[in-house]
């Protein structure tokens, strides 16, 4: 069974209806016995950070979320849920995050260009992955914001955006994206499938 951790900032049902799409069960949750006990587990997400922040403690899912993604089950972050992985944000100075990850979560330069970054845009690898595809492939971006780990060593992709833009990370057992995997087509569908088959 997948949980999909709910804190009441993210697009659950989108995920929802990808996984079952690709037959997999799933249960949006925030319960920390279910959570705990899934086979995987989804962290998404979308809005500010410091509001979800605030709403996983609210829950009482801070602790959870941080055994959750300790290495020991496939677990997934999907864009909020990639950034609250870090240990901070400009978006919200004040916020501390999951620390899960050293590093920290900056504004997207403009360069001319419009913020948020939305749309489908290119993914490059920067190292071999386990579910994302080896080929440049298409995904669906909502963003304004971009990770910066002090480990370069995990970030496994990254996108074209007035600059390059760290968009991935992947380490051991668990992964973040800060695209939308359950939006972009079969690019997106194959993505999950890997991960659930791991």
């Amino acid at each position: 069974m997948v949980a999909i951790i709910d804190y009441g900032a993210g697009n659950l049902h989108s995920v929802t209806n990808a996984l079952e799409y690709l037959g997999a069960r799933s249960e949006i949750t925030s319960d920390r016995d279910k959570i705990l006990s899934a086979s995987h587990i989804i962290l998404p997400g979308v809005g500010a950070f410091g509001n979800a922040m605030a709403a996983l403690e609210e829950k009482g899912l801070i602790d959870v979320v941080r055994r959750a993604a300790d290495g020991t089950k496939p677990f997934l972050g999907i864009c909020l849920g990639l950034q609250l992985l870090f240990e901070r944000s400009e978006e919200s100075p004040n916020a501390e995050g999951l620390g899960i990850f050293k590093g920290s979560v900056k504004k997207i330069p403009e360069h001319g260009l419009k913020i948020p970054h939305m749309g489908w845009n290119s993914i490059m690898l920067t190292k071999k992955s386990r579910i994302l595809p080896d080929d440049a492939s298409f995904v669906y971006f909502v963003h304004s914001y971009y990770i910066q780990p002090h480990d370069g060593d995990i970030v496994s992709a990254y996108t074209e955006y007035g600059e390059r833009l760290n968009i991935a990370v992947e380490d051991g057992n668990v992964f973040a994206l800060q695209f939308h995997p359950e939006k972009s087509g079969v690019v997106g569908m194959g993505i999950l499938k890997k991960f659930l088959a791991l």
